[in-house]
């Protein structure tokens, strides 16, 4: 589906046929993540498809077969898997060097583009056979299918392209592929769930009042099953937590959200203005690992300074910086822990004015949309924002010195009036 604030994010899965073998051919797959900021989390993607006639996987190197299948008819040489319509996933971390291929054993988990590119691919080979021996007479494979780890990805028919070429370790000699050709996969998020993930609240210096995320944001379903606190998760489930996929395990909240990501006004001086940014998990049910939060606001041209998380740009259209990512510094907090104490990452910025388009009214502060790990959150109605006062208050000297004016002009008054 197309995503306004990544128009050209998608997963694209590449075979390189790179030899053609007596019964059949030995191929790279490749899998890159071009989604800024969506990522594949724990544990990991699945890749399937069905094959156009009989062939067989021999050989795999980098990812396994689910399942083997019915291969009772070879004697001797074993396929590693004989199954019609195969499911492959990433070995993981740790295994026997003879296993590993280039970019692969990450346990499926893959970087989104725009934290870490160079982490956002996932390869392996496999060797095909009882198929076809030249670029003539291969037969394409059809119904692919891609789970990130659960739903959410359609993929397109295979489509072949130019074969691709690669450079030598030395880059000195460039090889070729025998044949190529290549799948995109793009992400719904109406497919996985007809509510949303998250949810936005604001709050701000100027306003004591605090607007919340609105009133069952992410549906009101699951509140029959919500935890009001730590000590009831065993009775709820057991002393086994859910994984991906599963019905999450979430405290009992008015919006019953998994995340809340909390935008606060913090101060505004001359020239700069301060926010606070608080993403807070109400999941008991899993940690988030390589977590993002991408955001879309006008003064984003200008952010000066980003404390604690790492921010890069997305300059969507052209010269229109309006849209960046944050993310956790590695090692420190890129991982976001499940509900309780510790569930929950902090940032401030400071943005630098733009003294023609600033303004306290109608809401400008705050973001036009947010997204986390790739989903879009619910945000509040507009005339829910936190609003200006409508009379400025006294300061605190002018406070202090009317009852002295006061009392100064009855004494100037009181003779005149006897």
């Amino acid at each position: 589906a197309y995503d306004v604030l990544d128009p050209n994010g998608n997963i694209n899965i590449k075979w390189d046929v790179m030899s053609w073998t007596p019964d059949g051919y030995v191929a790279v797959i490749a899998l890159s993540n071009f989604q800024m900021f969506r990522h594949i989390p724990s544990p990991g993607w699945t890749l399937g498809w069905t094959w156009a006639g009989k062939e067989i996987i021999w050989s795999i190197v980098g990812a396994q077969a689910t399942d083997q299948g019915d291969c009772s008819k070879f004697k001797g040489n074993i396929p590693h898997s004989c199954e019609r319509s195969p499911a492959i996933i990433d070995l993981l971390p740790g295994v026997h060097d003879n296993q590993k291929y280039t970019d692969c054993c990450k346990g499926g988990v893959v970087t989104s583009w725009g934290q870490d590119p160079a982490a956002a691919v996932s390869s392996f080979q496999v060797s095909v056979g009882l198929s076809g021996t030249s670029s003539t007479s291969v037969k394409l494979p059809r119904d692919f299918y891609l789970l990130g780890p659960g739903l959410g990805y359609t993929c397109s028919g295979a489509t072949i392209m130019p074969p691709s070429v690669f450079l030598s370790a030395d880059r000195r000699r460039r090889n070729q592929a025998m044949m190529s050709w290549y799948v995109t996969c793009t992400y719904s998020q109406m497919i996985v769930s007809k509510n949303p993930t998250c949810c936005v609240s604001f709050s701000s210096f100027y306003n004591p009042m605090i607007t919340p995320c609105p009133s069952c944001a992410c549906g009101c379903e699951g509140t029959a099953n919500c935890i009001g606190s730590r000590s009831q998760i065993q009775s709820v489930v057991g002393s086994q937590p859910s994984i991906a996929g599963d019905a999450p395990l979430l405290q009992c909240t008015n919006h019953m959200c998994p995340i809340r990501v909390h935008w606060h006004f913090k101060a505004n001086y001359k020239e700069y203005w301060r926010v606070k940014i608080t993403v807070t998990s109400f999941n008991y049910g899993m940690n988030y690992t390589q977590w993002t939060l991408a955001a879309q606001h006008p003064n984003f041209n200008n952010i000066t300074r980003v404390y604690k998380f790492d921010y890069k740009p997305l300059n969507v259209f052209g010269s229109l910086n309006d849209t960046g990512m944050f993310y956790g510094i590695k090692y420190y907090n890129d991982l976001l822990m499940q509900a309780g104490p510790e569930g929950n990452v902090q940032t401030e910025m400071i943005l630098r004015k733009d003294k023609s388009t600033f303004t306290l009214d109608q809401g400008w502060a705050f973001p036009r949309k947010v997204y986390f790990d790739g989903d879009e959150c619910t945000m509040p109605p507009p005339d829910k924002y936190p609003s200006l006062p409508s009379i400025a208050p006294l300061n605190l000297s002018m406070a202090l010195a009317l009852p002295f004016f006061l009392i100064l002009v009855l004494m100037v008054l009181m003779p005149l009036m006897l």
